[in-house]
């Protein structure tokens, strides 16, 4: 991944304003630490702050057709970037190694109809000259794994800016938003246009199929082998939880796989990083003892991988939390919790010379694998929040898995979030992915991985293997991750709250922020740092507090440890 910025239709002199431009896009140079890249046409610019992962050597941008009527800037990485070039009707002459490049060509073939042939995580502009009139089109990818804004200024509402971050915008823009996951902006018309259409988009519709346990495995582990492509040293996040610990297996297994195959030129999947890393880096944190640091002890020893275990201190974590918010862009307190371990161990991650990790989010949306959702009034409602869920979750975790680590220039990728998973993931029956007191969490993805069930489906070659996990791992009850780094993180972020945040203040907190009032001193707190980075009214409006439902009669606190269940169900 990387940072673009962009600015379409200035009005000045654009050539005075470069200058600035460079300015704002050197605001999210941590995404892109590589290479910088600056366009000046007509009264456009666009810049690219680069993060090489494919194409190390050539793939610098922004990336121009031969007489540069296209230009194209591009956070992502694509996929299918193989199937797309063999599907180019005209003879077209790369010039770079990257897998972005067939974005530019395509479009020039059929124009916005590229953004649904895109399998991956994308966010992207491109300036499109061939007419009189320069067209801006840019798009995001359909969950919005990637980050991604729009801004304005109400003095020259013809002019559009674009960028990955919030804070390439609030000091430029009056009216800043973020921009739609799977639509794409055209500026012929000013609007938004989804593309990304799935059938079980829309929540009302609740699905019939029963769950094929083989068809779930299988899809997602194509979803592991497509994220396996790299020039770089690479990795896995592994918690130790049930969804870290599946992909970490699914990667071990196909690392080895197609390390121990040649690469086929009619394989649609660019599987060059595992010949150049066979062996699997694995990377964990927490408090000194936490729970998910003597988890993921184990299941890195049952899985071979190199492993590297951080620890941090309480206060080095409430050290950081003004810096997280500042890179998040964000004050939900549920994002601010999970996010500062996860800022503390990329920045590790990073020294170690590893850019690229995959990681489980995504799955706990799927599935229903929040605790919260034991209390599900029907199955029908359990499918709808499922829905709801994946529709927010560029609010919360894809924004923290995004930034988190793109704060130290470290790609994360989320096989969970795969469109193919996806498509047979949500078409899922709901009553086979309820859960209760005498039926654990997301036992459909458990089932789907386990030898020992019945219905698994299991091919003899895939039974020799081995499981893929230990039985109490695949079993483990879900942690949300800023409890299984440390109970004690939690506890001690209320503490620092509470000491810094008076009863006074939280009496005062509507005429204070009279919107979205916070509610809790952790929360008012947390406000008040994000006003520090973002004083302008326009940053508040891409802020989503995540909360549980709570007119299922859960608690408000988004701990897991805060749901009665915890630690009462079973398999």
């Amino acid at each position: 991944m990387c940072g673009i910025f962009c600015v379409y239709n200035y009005q000045g002199d654009v050539a005075k304003y470069r200058q600035r431009a460079l300015e704002l896009s050197k605001q999210i140079r941590h995404r892109g630490p590589d290479w910088s890249g600056c366009i000046v046409a007509d009264n456009h610019i666009i810049c690219h702050e680069r993060l090489a992962i494919v194409g190390i050597d050539t793939g610098a941008q922004p990336l121009t057709n031969d007489d540069e009527s296209l230009i194209l800037t591009v956070n992502g990485e694509i996929y299918n970037h193989k199937k797309l070039e063999g599907q180019l009707k005209q003879p077209t002459a790369f010039k770079t190694h990257s897998d972005c490049e067939v974005i530019l060509h395509t479009y020039n073939e059929i124009g916005t109809d590229v953004c649904a042939k895109l399998d991956g995580m994308f966010s992207w502009a491109l300036l499109d000259r061939r007419s009189e009139k320069a067209r801006l089109v840019a798009a995001r990818d359909p969950i919005g794994i990637t980050t991604l804004y729009i801004g304005r200024v109400s003095a020259h509402p013809e002019t559009v800016y674009i960028a990955s971050e919030l804070k390439s915008l609030n000091e430029e823009c009056d009216q800043i938003d973020e921009f739609p996951p799977g639509h794409f902006f055209d500026s012929e018309d000013g609007q938004f246009h989804r593309y990304f259409k799935p059938d079980w988009w829309e929540a009302e519709r609740i699905p019939t199929a029963p769950v094929d346990y083989r068809q779930l495995r299988e899809s997602l582990t194509t979803a592991v082998r497509k994220r396996l492509m790299a020039e770089v040293p690479y990795g896995v996040l592994l918690s130790g939880g049930l969804d870290s610990s599946l992909i970490s297996s699914i990667a071990v297994r196909e690392a080895a796989r197609i390390s121990a195959t040649a690469q086929s030129d009619a394989e649609d999947i660019d599987t060059r990083s595992a010949r150049y890393f066979p062996r699997m880096h694995s990377f964990s944190v927490g408090l000194p003892g936490a729970p998910d640091l003597l988890a993921a002890r184990k299941v890195a020893k049952f899985l071979k991988t190199a492993h590297h275990e951080f620890t941090y201190t309480v206060q080095e974590g409430l050290d950081a939390v003004s810096d997280v918010i500042f890179h998040l862009e964000t004050y939900d307190v549920t994002t601010v919790r999970a996010s500062t371990p996860m800022y503390l161990l990329s920045r590790r991650i990073k020294s170690t010379g590893v850019k690229m990790v995959l990681s489980g989010e995504g799955s706990d949306e799927v599935f229903g694998g929040y605790l919260y959702f034991h209390y599900a009034p029907n199955p029908d409602e359990f499918h709808k929040e499922c829905v709801t869920r994946v529709h927010n979750l560029h609010t919360s975790d894809c924004l923290r898995a995004n930034k988190s680590t793109m704060a130290w220039g470290l790609e994360a990728r989320v096989p969970f979030l795969d469109k193919d998973f996806l498509q047979v993931a949500m078409n899922v029956q709901p009553q086979d992915k309820l859960c209760s007191k005498d039926l654990m969490e997301k036992a459909i993805i458990r089932r789907a991985f386990d030898v020992d069930f019945p219905d698994a489906g299991f091919t003899p070659e895939e039974i020799t293997k081995g499981p893929y996990l230990p039985h109490d791992v695949l079993w483990r009850q879900k942690e949300q991750f800023s409890d299984g780094v440390g109970y004690s993180w939690i506890d001690s972020l209320k503490e620092s709250a509470d000491a810094k945040v008076s009863d006074d203040d939280m009496a005062n907190a509507k005429a204070r922020f009279p919107f979205d009032t916070p509610d809790t001193k952790e929360a008012y707190l947390y406000r008040k740092l994000f006003e520090q980075h973002f004083p302008q009214k326009a940053c508040l409006s891409s802020v989503q507090r995540w909360v549980p439902r709570t007119d299922w009669g859960c608690s408000a606190d988004p701990s897991g440890r805060a749901q009665k269940i915890h630690n009462s169900t079973t398999h």
